[in-house]
């Protein structure tokens, strides 16, 4: 039983604030980088607010497409998920940059398809783990169908060399099927097991061995693999406690590398100090709150267990990128939520936010009163 209210107010407001800080941000990181590289101080600003319109957009179709719909619909949209996943290895579709091919090209339109499959594996999940509901703690129902199909999305990513993307899509998996009620011992077991295969796939690969080095002791290959951390913290120690103001940040001028991208947060530290730091963390906060207080109001086990996903997709990804940011994770390459320059990375965040938006609008009865 449930009954329909207005969406989540608090959250939008929330969402509005951190784009805003984003698009912002971003016009400050890139200028001198988009007049050096492309004549146009303002070519990435543009982007940036095109990327917000399509996103936003996005957000209110979302917000008026009922959630209790993708009930009937997740099978077709795992299934084009998967497709674009593997049409980045297709002649003239897939397309390399930085020596990674992870992006779809069609035409003007270039996006990155692990951003799709997150939001596509969450709606299969929460699905799934509705349906087997009654026989969650079952071995070969509740856990081994979920493991097998998120290994699978897992490895394709994987084969695309992102390694970041697999292992946020493993983390929401294991903990959709926490919150769901499967074993614990099961979940254990998985945890011990993705151990080992995450050390082989470091350990197989030059440049996330580099990468681990360079997060254990930066200065070792300060002007190499550890050059981009050592200017990171650079920006935060010039930064102080207020900041040396908007736009007057010295790392983002070439110091510190593509700063509108996954370093973003380094030019927010450097600009707005420690004042601005702790808003942006406070709004990320804020945004998960909001997030888990939907879960627990949806009237359902599908709209509780989509909410769950949609909140964790957004906060481990802001956890992930902050951690690099500030030197306490390796160097991964993930955009902060909102904030980072990146078109398939909004539009999907703000798509995720309007699906909770949705979901808010539904209250269980015994909720409200």
């Amino acid at each position: 039983d449930y009954q329909r209210v207005h969406v989540d107010s608090w959250l939008l407001f929330c969402v509005i604030a951190l784009v805003g800080i984003g698009v912002t941000m971003n016009y400050s990181a890139s200028a001198v980088l988009s007049q050096e590289r492309f004549g146009d101080s303002y070519y990435f600003l543009k982007r940036t607010l095109i990327f917000a319109f399509f996103g936003f957009g996005a957000m209110v179709l979302a917000i008026k497409f009922s959630y209790m719909r993708y009930r009937v619909a997740v099978y077709p949209i795992i299934l084009v998920a998967l497709f674009l996943v593997g049409a980045v290895f297709i002649p003239g579709i897939g397309r390399t940059i930085g020596g990674a091919t992870r992006w779809v090209s069609l035409g003007p339109i270039v996006f990155q398809p692990s951003e799709a499959a997150k939001l596509a594996m969450i709606a299969f999940l929460a699905y799934s783990l509705e349906k087997k509901s009654k026989k969650i703690k079952s071995f070969m129902v509740g856990f081994a169908p979920h493991i097998i199909f998120m290994g699978v999305v897992a490895a394709c990513i994987l084969y695309q060399k992102d390694f970041g993307s697999a292992a946020i899509i493993a983390f929401i998996t294991w903990v959709m099927m926490f919150v769901a009620g499967v074993r614990l011992p099961y979940l254990l077991a998985m945890f011990a097991g993705v151990i080992p295969i995450a050390v082989m796939l470091i350990a197989g690969s030059d440049y996330r061995r580099r990468r681990i080095l360079a997060f254990l002791n930066p200065w070792d290959d300060q002007y190499g693999s550890g050059f981009q951390m050592i200017q990171s913290f650079v920006a935060f120690n010039e930064g102080g406690f207020f900041g040396k103001g908007l736009g007057q940040g010295q790392q983002k001028l070439f110091y510190l590398p593509e700063a509108h991208t996954d370093f973003i947060f380094s030019v927010i530290g450097e600009e707005l100090g420690l004042v601005g730091v702790m808003m942006v963390i406070g709004l990320f906060g804020f945004f998960c709150y909001r997030g888990l207080r939907i879960a627990l109001d949806a009237p359902d086990l599908f709209g509780r267990y989509l909410a769950v996903g949609c909140t964790l997709l957004i906060g481990f990804e802001a956890i992930l990128n902050l951690g690099v940011v500030m030197g306490m994770l390796p160097t991964k390459g993930l955009t902060l939520p909102f904030i980072s320059y990146g078109g398939s990375s909004l539009v999907m965040s703000l798509i995720a936010v309007g699906i909770l938006l949705n979901i808010s609008t539904y209250k269980r009865v015994d909720r409200i009163w």
